[in-house]
């Protein structure tokens, strides 16, 4: 669908529209009558020659061009809003913003981004635990956003894509010796990734493997994209945050699989080694999830729009 020549103040209100679920929300929000918003969806739909919204006893559905155009100018709509002024200082008078996700992605990437907020008076209440529960205790109102490992179901939420995360085998040094043979030195000096069959994955049978959880679900992932098989062991430690698991692997406790940004330092220092760089490593994307409508609370807008600038770096 062409977005190029629709009008602007159409697609902010398609937005509100499409985040509140009627057109009587949107008005609300926008401080728009009920009537001014029908008649600027109606010129949407004949701009787009497609209808956006199916009219319910109560309120609207998006159609599937709906949720297509709600995808393309979501992101570029809230960073506009988040820029134009003139507008409060963030922070003033509002309420916390209740912000929700991984601790491992929380603690090292999500919070050093938002700290200029916090200097400027944001106020942020901060959750971690498990994608699922999480997003139930959204729909419940209890958090303004979410960070999901996965695209949550249905419309009653509404996600964008965030950042994508690497997974790498990893061990200390001492492992990677007698695992490797003190190849992995040749990574580090220039050596092209990708060469998957350097590395034999049974020689880890004997070495403990340390995870997150007792189903080993990173470490399975790893192993059915990049070696094509099941992986089959049990946890020697399971640490409920990755950073716990890391600090273990470090020392020289194991092996594990790890998200790129989680040890990217101690990698570049050698004090952690990739025991592999395959050419197609497992990637999973994270999602910045709310409800549908805009929040009543104007931080929740900026710390979302500064969340999505940052992400484009990470």
């Amino acid at each position: 669908m062409e977005t190029a020549s629709l009008d602007l103040n159409l697609l902010r209100t398609f937005l509100a529209v499409y985040r509140s679920g009627s057109f009587t929300g949107a008005a609300r929000l926008l401080g728009l009558s009920q009537p001014t918003v029908t008649t600027q969806m109606r010129a949407l739909e004949r701009q787009t020659g497609r209808e956006l919204f199916e009219r319910l006893p109560r309120g609207v559905t998006p159609t599937p061009v709906a949720d297509e155009l709600a995808a393309r100018v979501a992101a570029p709509l809230d960073e506009l809003a988040a820029v134009a002024g003139p507008t409060p200082p963030a922070g003033t008078g509002a309420d916390p913003v209740h912000l929700a996700g991984p601790a491992e992605l929380l603690c090292t990437m999500v919070l050093p981004v938002l700290a200029p907020l916090v200097a400027e008076g944001l106020r942020l209440r901060v959750a971690t635990g498990l994608t699922d529960p999480l997003l139930d205790e959204l729909r419940a109102g209890r958090h303004d956003l979410v960070i999901a490992t996965t695209r949550p179901r249905g419309r009653t939420l509404y996600a964008v894509p965030l950042t994508d995360e690497e997974f790498v085998l990893v061990a200390a040094p001492v492992w990677a010796e007698r695992l490797t043979g003190g190849r992995h030195a040749q990574d580090t000096e220039g050596r092209e990734p990708g060469v998957q069959g350097s590395f034999d994955p049974t020689v880890l049978q004997g070495v403990p493997l340390l995870t997150y959880a007792e189903d080993l679900p990173i470490a399975r992932r790893y192993w059915r994209h990049v070696f094509g098989r099941r992986l089959s062991r049990t946890a020697a430690v399971t640490v409920p945050d990755l950073r716990g698991v890391l600090t273990a692997v470090a020392a020289g406790a194991g092996f594990s699989v790890l998200p790129r940004y989680l040890c990217q330092d101690l990698l570049e220092s050698g004090a952690l080694v990739a025991l592999l760089e395959p050419e197609d490593p497992p990637i999973n994307t994270g999602y910045l999830v709310q409800r549908p409508g805009a929040s009543d609370n104007p931080d929740v807008a900026r710390v979302r729009a500064l969340l999505l600038r940052a992400a484009r770096g990470w």
